[in-house]
């Protein structure tokens, strides 16, 4: 069992810039892929970012060049530095975990782009 804390969200003006943090406890998340995605109501989550075991990552293209994922697998930590934010990225962010069939979530956590 693998529990999930997501923290670092809130109010950002357009332009800015906020770092998400993903803690993990229950076991190690060497072996996990770790993700983040988010949500807007009555639309379904999507993947923002994605880092796996070894490093290798993806990017939703919303937000290339723009929002960093990186992994401490000593920590058991996960972060996503989110730059240039728009008012489109106002969304109720989720961290992720994943091996094979088992699958973490985090509760989410609101970030607010003002316009």
């Amino acid at each position: 069992q693998v529990f999930v804390e997501e923290s670092g969200g809130g109010l950002v003006q357009p332009g800015g810039s906020l770092r998400l943090s993903c803690e993990f406890s229950g076991d190690d998340i060497g072996m996990y892929s770790l993700a983040w995605y988010r949500q807007i109501p009555g639309i379904s989550r999507e993947l923002v970012a994605d880092i796996q075991p070894k490093g290798r990552t993806e990017y939703a293209d919303s937000v290339s060049g723009r929002f960093t994922i990186s992994r401490d697998d000593a920590k058991n930590a996960a972060y996503l530095e989110m730059t240039n934010l728009k008012p489109d990225d106002t969304a109720v962010y989720y961290c992720n975990a994943k091996w094979w069939s088992s699958e973490y979530w985090g509760e989410g956590i609101k970030v607010t782009v003002s316009s």
